[in-house]
């Protein structure tokens, strides 16, 4: 799908407030709400907008300890991975899981209200799938997050 450069303004947009009125996008963009609308509908079905959701304040959550979990395996076998991921999508606490390359074979985003609650976590992950090394680190400022990707790669 070409992405031209009225629906990367579009995709800018709705990424930073996907409550937007069409026709606040509309004006944005320059275009009328009509076709402003039938873009975005093309950008869903295309898959390009994956979904909208609400961002919520972990703080207020209760959920304001953030840890880096990298892990090694010997287990390289595909019904092994597959266990492994039915585990950890089973996890909420789990809110990014990776299969790295490198010294590295997968890494996680864990939040959770704090260290204990992590060693709790940490039990249950390790009762459920076999690994060779877990390592944790623990985020100490936020320094920059955000959801919104950069449209202007886009073709």
């Amino acid at each position: 799908m070409q992405l031209d450069a009225i629906d990367q303004k579009i995709l800018s947009l709705i990424q930073k407030d996907a409550t937007i009125p069409v026709a606040t996008l509309a004006a944005h963009v320059g275009l009328s709400p009509s076709p402003c609308w039938r873009r975005v509908q093309r950008l869903e079905e295309a898959g390009v907008i994956r979904s909208r959701v609400a961002l919520l304040d972990p703080e207020k959550l209760n959920v304001k300890v953030t840890v880096f979990v990298a892990i090694r395996t010997n287990q390289h076998e595909l019904g092994w991975l597959e266990a492994f991921a039915k585990a950890v999508a089973d996890m909420p606490e789990v809110v990014e899981f990776y299969r790295m390359s490198g010294e590295i074979d997968y890494l996680m985003r864990v939040v959770v209200p704090d260290i204990a609650a992590y060693d709790m976590f940490y039990k249950r992950l390790v009762a459920r799938v076999s690994l060779v090394d877990v390592s944790s680190s623990f985020a100490m400022e936020t320094i920059k997050y955000t959801t919104v990707l950069p449209v202007t790669y886009a073709k």
